[in-house]
């Protein structure tokens, strides 16, 4: 590890000479911590500028986030703190940024069922966030007799009507980014990543993946625009796929989606058909523990909706829930991208209910890895939500006192070995 401010050597707790800089542990960990928030709010606001979206505030408080955590600027603990969560703030107006532009540009999600698998001949799979380069790729794509397929983060592009437009959009395959290495030597055909969440390739595929903008690997074709044409090629050149059908899934809950439903949903609670919500996503991994999640979602009571998003969502998708009343108990509202929507969905329910999002009978449980889970997770702070389990381990730049704040302001908990059985029991508005 290194000082930020006096840039020598940390032995992991913070400066080796705390007299020479007055950096303290807590100190460095503020730093951090804003300077995750900055990069993961930064992903975002990339995104929402490529479609047109956005905001000079929120490009003065980047600079001024990062001048801050320059050498010998910043001492004080409370102004730190107070960053951070205004980073919070921030990326929230990122978020809805970037959900304006994606429904300007691509239409309003909907609730969509998704052929997951392969169907016969050429195609390609495009994994990532950014849907301008699949809409892209589908354009230049149009008649060529390939098709194209998603891949982990890109699953929620079939809710939206104008990608969906597409024939050859022909499903989703695979699952979430850690797996992808798997995956894409399964797939036949080229693969485009367009964003964070991409593995250094194995030799098995590294000749047939291309990336774009900053997006690059070793062994990968960088791509300088978005023509996409030798991708498209390539996929001609490329063994064909099987047809073959792995399922199928429902996906699409936007928060206009669900708050169109808000009478009907107030009603299911006073009536006790709903008796609780679960918020359970967040950003995915491979570490042990995530089965944490699994085990959660496939122990909430028959009387609760499950609300997911991010690639956690892949840790409790594959199970069947049923319904409740009249809804699919599971409902899926998109990627980390998508994060706005389900803090709209509670601010909305807490309005119909004319209570407080803690007054609400909602448990937000969310797994952790990078730096935009980091944003989020600071964006649900700067709200005020209080109760909030993260996991499956502490952020390693979070230091013993700062969470020991954030516990005490905000209720912060980390999850458990097991989920306690007291989170199922049902309570009510």
């Amino acid at each position: 590890m290194y000082c930020n401010q006096c840039e020598q050597t940390s032995d992991g707790t913070g400066c080796v000479d705390v007299g020479v800089c007055g950096k303290d542990p807590d100190m460095q960990s503020l730093q951090e911590t804003l300077l995750y928030g900055v990069k993961g709010m930064a992903a975002y606001a990339n995104h929402a500028r490529r479609l047109g979206e956005t905001d000079d505030d929120v490009s003065a408080f980047i600079e001024e986030a990062l001048l801050a955590t320059m050498t010998n600027v910043n001492f004080d603990l409370e102004s730190l703190l107070g960053l951070v969560l205004e980073c919070g703030h921030k990326n929230l107006r990122v978020m809805e940024m970037l959900d304006a532009a994606h429904t300007k540009k691509f239409g309003t999600p909907s609730p969509s069922t998704v052929y997951e698998g392969t169907k016969a001949g050429p195609g390609i799979m495009v994994t990532g966030h950014d849907l301008l380069d699949l809409s892209d790729l589908l354009e230049q794509a149009a008649g060529e007799g390939v098709n194209v397929y998603t891949h982990g983060e890109m699953l929620p592009a079939h809710s939206y009507p104008k990608l969906c437009a597409h024939e050859h959009l022909a499903g989703h395959f695979g699952s979430a980014w850690q797996n992808q290495q798997i995956e894409f030597s399964q797939f036949s055909g080229p693969v485009i990543a367009t964003t964070n969440c991409v593995l250094i390739p194995w030799e098995s595929y590294k000749d047939r993946l291309f990336t774009t903008r900053v997006t690059a690997v070793p062994g990968g074709t960088r791509l300088a625009s978005n023509d996409f044409s030798q991708v498209i090629a390539k996929a001609k050149e490329c063994a064909p796929l099987p047809d073959r059908k792995v399922g199928e899934s429902t996906i699409g809950f936007h928060h206009t989606a669900i708050l169109g439903l808000a009478n009907e949903i107030v009603a299911a609670v006073k009536d006790g058909k709903i008796k609780h919500f679960y918020l359970i996503g967040g950003c995915d991994g491979a570490e042990v523990g995530r089965n944490y999640f699994t085990k959660f979602a496939e122990s909430t009571p028959d009387e609760s909706v499950i609300l997911t998003l991010g690639c956690g969502k892949f840790r409790v998708r594959d199970h069947d829930y049923g319904t409740v009343a009249g809804l699919p108990r599971l409902l899926d509202m998109g990627q980390c991208n998508d994060a706005y929507g389900a803090i709209q969905v509670a601010l909305g329910l807490a309005n119909a209910f004319d209570c407080g999002v803690n007054d609400l009978p909602l448990t937000l449980v969310i797994s952790w890895f990078e730096q935009k889970a980091v944003a989020v997770l600071l964006t649900l702070l700067a709200l005020g939500v209080k109760g909030i389990r993260i996991g499956p381990e502490p952020p390693a730049f979070v230091s013993p006192n700062v969470f020991k704040i954030l516990q005490e302001k905000f209720d912060l908990k980390l999850t458990e070995a097991e989920p306690p059985q007291e989170l199922f029991n049902l309570t009510t508005v």
